[in-house]
């Protein structure tokens, strides 16, 4: 021990106070353990990324975003708005409203837990203690019998566009903004890219969304993405794919396509092309851990990296998604306390928010049959479903995948309207071991987006009733 240096005892250690880690936290105080929380900006801290810069804000905006545009484009059915128009700066205040309320929520069961929370920059000095930079400038070491790390991730950048936080943001800087920028260029068509430069569009800003990859949202089936690029077209979004963006200067970023220099009128430049996973400042060699290349922490299912250490969230393999986290927050800490319990879903939902929306979980057509199974496939158009129609949200379709021979549901893959709700039906379904028959027996509300599930199932089973008899194809 340095000479000096005066260690708190703590019993359980929890780093980040992000989704995974304030979950964890909440579930060590339930068990009895005393728990410390550190996140690196203190109270402003909690609820991490996803509550205060990300998932929420993001959502906000998208629903803020679609508000307005469903005002002004319902004309036809008879709604007269009158030009609704967009006051971003009256929205950034609507967003902290909600943003106030879910971390003010979070810090109270924190605070009825027992659980003390210190601000500052923790980094390890050995296996079983850490220090921690304050934010007040002190240096307070603590000695820990058990640790949680939940550090989360950051976005990426690149070298020929680093975030200046002016003209090149990030997404943070993006769900920021005060004001609608005359133009912006969207790098990267992932998840993140594909929402931003969506509820812009529907603002009334002029897109050009960039991605190196053939195609949007790249690691989703073609059948998925294609009704997201129609759409996108419809809203004036310029698609510029095999493109990649060299530089940005006054007021327009080079990119270059297929050998040719392309020159994109961009106020604004948002990044977005990925996060990276925040341990590279932690000091993991003194707590005997190493990440991998891609800084990763590797896992078993008890979620520990080894013993008196787990690792859950973003830092993990698997999807960066704050659900994945809060499940394997209560795994990571029954196992410290000396329990039994595994990671093991089923299958794990994921969703972009994006018009229309996209929700799948478990296997596609083609994944089960690269597994030797045989497969039946069922996809209905949303065009066919009543309550799409009524809302003018027909765009889209539901896949349901299941074993040919057992019926049992491998995926469900859907676009359209309210598919982030859906898909939990569906994870259940899975979780379940539930078979086509079960969902096609299982009576679904009318008019509703939810029955086309329902209706997808009868198609598989042979017994549709509001579409055409078919027989369910094999994946090719």
């Amino acid at each position: 021990m340095v000479v000096g240096e005066i260690a708190e005892g703590v019993d359980l250690l929890v780093v980040g106070a992000g989704p995974a880690g304030y979950a964890a936290a909440l579930r060590g105080a339930q068990l009895g353990r005393d728990v410390t929380l550190v996140d690196r900006d203190g109270e402003a801290g909690v609820g991490g990324v996803c509550l205060r810069v990300g998932c929420i804000p993001s959502k906000a905006l998208i629903e803020f975003a679609d508000v307005l545009h469903r005002a002004n484009a319902l004309g036809r059915g008879g709604l007269a708005a009158g030009g609704v128009t967009a006051d971003l700066a009256g929205f950034q205040r609507h967003k902290a409203g909600i943003v106030a309320g879910l971390t003010g929520g979070v810090r109270g069961l924190l605070r009825d837990a027992g659980v003390p929370l210190v601000g500052g920059t923790l980094r390890f000095t050995r296996p079983d203690q850490a220090v921690v930079e304050t934010t007040a400038g002190q240096a307070r070491f603590f000695e820990f019998q058990d640790v949680v790390l939940a550090t989360g991730s950051r976005p990426v950048s690149l070298p020929s566009l680093p975030f200046d936080g002016i003209t090149v943001l990030d997404s943070t800087g993006a769900l920021a903004l005060d004001a609608l920028p005359s133009s912006v260029a969207v790098v990267g068509a992932g998840y993140i890219g594909v929402e931003l430069g969506t509820a812009l569009a529907k603002l009334g800003v002029p897109v050009t969304i960039v991605e190196q990859a053939e195609h949007l949202l790249p690691g989703v089936e073609r059948a998925l993405s294609r009704p997201v690029s129609r759409r996108l077209a419809e809203l004036g979004v310029d698609l510029l794919t095999a493109a990649t963006a060299r530089a940005h200067a006054d007021g327009v970023l080079t990119v270059e396509r297929g050998g040719e220099q392309v020159a994109v009128k961009a106020e604004k430049v948002i990044v977005a092309v990925g996060r990276q996973p925040n341990t590279d400042q932690l000091g993991l060699d003194r707590l005997g851990v190493t990440a991998g290349s891609d800084g990763l922490l590797p896992v078993g299912p008890d979620r520990l990296v080894r013993r008196h250490v787990a690792a859950i969230g973003d830092i993990t393999p698997g999807p960066a998604l704050a659900h994945k986290g809060y499940a394997e927050a209560g795994v990571a800490v029954e196992n410290l306390s000396g329990r039994r319990a595994a990671f093991q879903p089923a299958a794990i939902p994921a969703v972009v928010f994006s018009d229309p929306e996209i929700a799948t979980v478990g296997l596609t057509a083609a994944e089960a049959a690269e597994q030797g199974i045989e497969v039946a496939m069922s996809s209905l158009p949303m065009a066919a479903n009543g309550r799409a129609m009524t809302i003018g949200a027909q765009h889209g379709t539901v896949q349901l995948v299941t074993d040919r021979g057992s019926g049992v549901v491998l995926g469900v893959h859907l676009v359209g309207p309210h598919a982030s709700e859906l898909i939990a039906e569906a994870t259940l379904a899975l979780e379940m071991g539930a078979t086509a028959e079960d969902l096609a027996e299982t009576i679904h509300v009318h008019p509703s987006v939810s029955e086309h599930l329902e209706e997808a199932a009868r198609a598989t089973v042979g017994r549709p009733i509001n579409s055409p008899s078919q027989r369910p194809t094999a994946a090719d």
